[in-house]
């Protein structure tokens, strides 16, 4: 019987976080109950590590692409910088999450699940063929839903895990039946031997491949939260626990989009004039659904929800462009945004904890004065959602539209900062409550005030570093992000 060559090296990054996941489970029967907490969230964290090191690694040592393991995955720089992103922001939600209230005996579990879906979102952005496209969903898709769902004292966080579960299956169901489409036209599994085989037969524009498409592309929306597909965000993203929505904002975003452009490149060049312009489509309706709804939203989950529909839509605009201009982009984007989006859940779960309740722009207000690390904080990550100079926002907006504008899209910029015009009034209104409005008078809470946590609050400077770092280090992460965009087959 012949047996595959595995390149053990390429598969390192998910190995780690196995590895981790494995060690916070055995540290779930092994370890103390006092320990525990400690114990697994150390051994996620080491997890994360290796995996952004071996990323790291990775990407150094390949040059060129290849393809491993009977062609099933791809190894590249491409697939290497997402798994650096979604390595960082693994480590990072371990920080949020340090000072969750978990249950005791829930704790260890906590953190595995957070390794294995970040070893399965790792695996996924390697996908090379339709069979690991849908396992490696499936993988760190089933993690989400029981993380969503794992408060089971909180009805919110049950009603959470359940939506999640039920539109997420139905999302994955939709990508398999047009997976199961496009094989059944081209007998081809593997994404560069589907583009061969669309070409050789003549199948471009035929209407099964056509339908197949539309399906992989409304399954992979529903992934990153773009509209019309975006009906579970708002729901899961206010009643799953404040760290887990961290973790699904900037990585389950970050991994659908690089996965979509990474699909849509390589399996379905020849029919790029129509894929193109759905995808403009869907971008623009993301931006205005996103953030007229976020408009009038006072929960703060909700808001950053919309807000993130709203921001899928930008990052599409980069893939609906086509071009090398777009992958770097799309890449460079996902750097701030990732570190904005988890730094503002985590201010966010920090005024949870210190109220007891959710926290709208009511009880945020003054909260500037009263925590002026985090005050400050929450105002740089409202001004890199908003796009605004002296953050990678603004950066990350202004390569998405030259991407545009370099395809001739001039359309999608103009739709792109009529939006970013309208985000201004709802991202203001945060900073306005924080400095702006005296909060109302209450009983002061029994022993004082809550604890300051330094984990959390480390992390929430991290963010806020990388947030304004980006913006000065544009040229270095644009020269990596080129490197990667230069293996995908534009």
């Amino acid at each position: 019987m012949t047996k595959p060559t595995v390149d053990w090296f390429a598969l390192a990054p998910s190995l780690a976080l196995l590895g981790g996941t494995s060690l916070a489970l055995l540290g779930a029967v092994l370890v103390p109950v006092v320990a525990r907490k400690v114990f697994a969230a150390i051994a996620a964290a080491l997890g994360f590590v290796a995996a952004g090191v071996w990323a790291g690694l990775l990407y150094s040592e390949t040059p060129s692409a290849s393809l491993e393991v009977a062609d099933a995955i791809t190894r590249d720089r491409f697939g290497a910088l997402a798994q650096i992103v979604i390595a960082g922001a693994g480590l990072l939600a371990v920080g949020i999450s340090y000072g969750h209230r978990t249950r005791a005996e829930h704790v260890g579990e906590y953190y595995a699940l957070l390794a294995a879906a970040g070893a399965g979102m790792v695996f996924l952005v390697q996908a090379n063929d339709l069979m690991t496209l849908f396992l490696g969903l499936e993988w760190f898709s089933i993690c989400l839903y029981i993380l969503c769902a794992i408060e089971i004292d909180l009805v919110s966080s049950l009603e959470a895990g359940l939506k999640y579960l039920v539109v997420g299956s139905f999302g994955s169901a939709v990508l398999l039946f047009g997976s199961a489409l496009v094989y059944g036209a081209t007998g081809e599994l593997e994404f560069g031997a589907i583009a061969r085989e669309l070409e050789s037969q003549g199948l471009l524009n035929d209407g099964l491949v056509l339908a197949g498409l539309a399906m992989i592309l409304a399954g992979l929306g529903f992934k990153a939260s773009a509209a019309p597909f975006h009906m579970w965000t708002p729901d899961v993203y206010e009643g799953a626990p404040t760290p887990v929505t961290a973790f699904m904002s900037a990585a389950t975003k970050a991994v659908a989009l690089v996965l979509a452009l990474r699909v849509l490149v390589t399996a379905f060049p020849g029919e790029e004039e129509l894929w193109t312009i759905a995808v403009a489509v869907i971008a623009c309706v993301s931006l205005a659904v996103g953030n007229v709804a976020a408009l009038v939203q006072r929960n703060l989950k909700r808001m950053l929800a919309y807000s993130s529909v709203s921001h899928a839509g930008f990052m599409l605009i980069a893939v609906a462009a086509n071009n090398e201009l777009g992958g770097r982009a799309l890449l460079y984007y996902l750097i701030p945004y990732g570190a904005a989006s988890l730094g503002a859940f985590g201010v966010v779960a920090a005024r949870e904890r210190e109220l007891g309740e959710r926290v709208t722009l009511d009880n945020v207000a003054g909260m500037g004065w009263e925590r002026p690390l985090l005050g400050v904080a929450m105002w740089i990550f409202m001004l890199a959602f908003a796009g605004l100079p002296l953050t990678g926002g603004f950066v990350g907006k202004f390569y998405v539209f030259a991407a545009a504008y370099d395809a001739g899209r001039w359309w999608l910029v103009l739709a792109g900062v009529i939006a970013t015009a309208i985000s201004l009034y709802y991202y203001l209104a945060v900073i306005r409550a924080l400095y702006m409005r005296m909060p109302d008078i209450q009983l002061a809470p029994a022993g004082g005030s809550p604890p300051r946590e330094a984990v959390l609050q480390g992390t929430v400077l991290t963010c806020m570093a990388i947030t304004i770092g980006s913006f000065f280090a544009v040229q270095p992460l644009i020269d990596v992000a080129e490197k990667a965009t230069a293996q995908l087959p534009f």
